[in-house]
């Protein structure tokens, strides 16, 4: 991903000595860097931006708003930023799209047709999200239509459907809503099913390059991710059965670890060291795993479970070996290692979080939005606004912080906030 060049303003003449130059650095203002949001959960996929310098505190009516579109489509899906323009999936009357929008004000630049709109009666349309990735976006629809696409015109490269050509299956009927992940040459996605819970694809031509035929459990709704554990790089994905770490290479199974959850089993896994941190809701809550490698052998230890965080599907953040995030109707915090419950206690309400300058931003799917200062000891929200022209559909898509902006989707509208302190 690159990354703008960092702008600096001098107090001084540039033609003074170096030594003059050493002397006045203090008067050096260096701006925050800027940093697209490229994939599902950000750059690293854990809910986390670099970006500094944004507001510490937000009028009662929320940040400044840059700008509002409706060119979003139906659906939940969370967007993806790079390198000027948003990417997200939305149903239109025509059917599901990848829609390709300008980040300067939401005006429409390209969208390509996937398969038809729908899928699940009660909340139908997409809610996966665009990866962005060397001049390609990959973006997995609800009926299992995988697509990859040129970034700049929407051409298709190629598309596969993951129930029809790996026979997949999901856990319960809302349909796929993976975000895929993108590692060099390989398209990793899980279709689920008896032929293999996950797959990886050949990013030039969407032909498969290996298959877990050992692990076969029926697809979730998490999205894999990328950890080292035990200087291990490794592919690590939840499904409602079982949580596994998986060779790139190969698609061997390094280590599995039962882990039965219910109904529907979606927030992406955290790791902290050797410690895998998973989450579901429906009665089941929170489990850890330690993961060790002794003399070739890997083994997954489960350290602690506990009911009192349940996380639906707004996502954890994990900071300092504390894992935050929605617990229902409340905002919670505990210790990875031991599994302590810090608090939990009522905020904006059940939603999805990120994390940006030493605040969470947590979005309500019932429209509230707070910002919530990065305290391991007490719940301590800063500033809370309602959502705008709010839609009769639960706002499940995830906040995105990109380049000094706050994006939030609730079905067509997609409105941009600027949260730059500069």
């Amino acid at each position: 991903m690159l990354k703008p060049t960092i702008m600096r303003r001098t107090c001084f003449p540039t033609c003074l000595s170096p030594v003059l130059l050493a002397l006045a650095v203090p008067c050096l203002s260096i701006p925050a860097p800027a940093e697209d949001w490229p994939q599902w959960r950000g750059p690293n996929r854990d809910g986390r931006s670099e970006e500094s310098n944004l507001l510490k505190k937000w009028p009662a009516d929320g940040p400044p708003l840059a700008w509002k579109a409706r060119t979003a489509g139906g659906g939940f899906s969370s967007i993806a930023v790079s390198k000027g323009i948003i990417y997200t999936l939305g149903d239109l009357t025509e059917g599901c799209h990848v829609l390709a929008l300008k980040e300067a004000d939401g005006s429409l630049v390209w969208k390509t047709r996937t398969g038809e709109s729908g899928g699940h009666r009660g909340y139908p349309g997409p809610r996966s999200t665009p990866t962005v990735d060397g001049g390609q976006v990959f973006a997995l629809d609800q009926h299992s239509n995988l697509v990859c696409l040129n970034a700049s015109n929407g051409e298709k490269v190629w598309s596969v459907n993951l129930q029809d050509k790996f026979e997949g299956k999901m856990m319960s009927g809302w349909r796929w809503s993976e975000s895929p992940l993108v590692d060099g040459e390989s398209v990793i996605c899980t279709p689920g099913g008896s032929k293999g819970s996950v797959v990886a694809l050949s990013r030039k031509t969407g032909k498969k390059l290996w298959q877990t035929s050992e692990w076969t459990d029926p697809a979730g709704y998490s999205s894999v991710i990328i950890a080292t554990i035990n200087d291990v790089r490794q592919y690590l994905q939840l499904t409602g059965k079982s949580v596994a770490g998986i060779d790139p290479g190969s698609g061997k199974i390094l280590w599995r670890a039962e882990r039965p959850g219910k109904t529907a089993v979606i927030t992406t896994p955290v790791v902290h060291d050797n410690i895998v941190w998973v989450t579901s809701s429906y009665g089941v809550g929170c489990n850890a795993f330690r993961i060790d490698k002794k003399d070739g052998k890997w083994s997954a230890e489960e350290i602690h479970s506990s009911r009192k965080f349940a996380n639906h599907h707004g996502g954890v953040i994990e900071l300092k070996g504390h894992v935050f995030g929605s617990s229902g109707g409340t905002f919670a915090c505990m210790n990875i290692k031991s599994g302590e419950l810090i608090y939990r206690e009522r905020s904006a309400g059940k939603g999805a979080t990120v994390y940006a300058d030493g605040h969470f931003y947590l979005r309500s799917e019932n429209g509230p939005v707070a910002l919530i200062e990065a305290s391991s000891q007490e719940l301590k929200e800063v500033s809370s606004f309602e959502q705008p022209e709010r839609s009769d559909k639960k706002a499940w898509p995830h906040p995105v912080i990109a380049n000094g902006k706050l994006y939030l989707r609730d079905q067509d509208l997609l409105l941009c906030y600027d949260i730059s302190a500069e």
